[in-house]
């Protein structure tokens, strides 16, 4: 599997609505696990006060990935694939 950043865009106007949009894209993840992994996702700010993500997946494609945003009804404005992993210090914690 290939490792792709995916950056969603003032995807959602409350937690709420993100948790929900998390939900329904730990659903299709489990339906597509041979071809979709969930990392891990930073939530931002975005300048018109709404909720986007930047998130770390795995993935057997692009098309996958595309495949996994439109079945979650999430938004993936841009799809980076990632080249090469650099760790200087692990993820802080919560």
């Amino acid at each position: 599997m290939d490792t792709y950043i995916i950056r969603r865009r003032s995807g959602w106007a409350t937690e709420a609505e993100l948790a929900e949009a998390a939900a329904r894209s730990t659903a299709e993840g489990e339906k597509m696990s041979d071809d979709v992994r969930w990392i891990r996702s930073y939530v931002v700010s975005e300048e018109d006060g709404d909720l986007g993500t930047v998130c770390v997946y795995q993935a057997s494609s692009l098309k996958a990935i595309q495949e996994h945003a439109s079945r979650a009804g999430l938004p993936a404005d841009e799809i980076i694939p990632v080249g090469e992993t650099l760790v200087v210090r692990p993820d802080p914690g919560s």
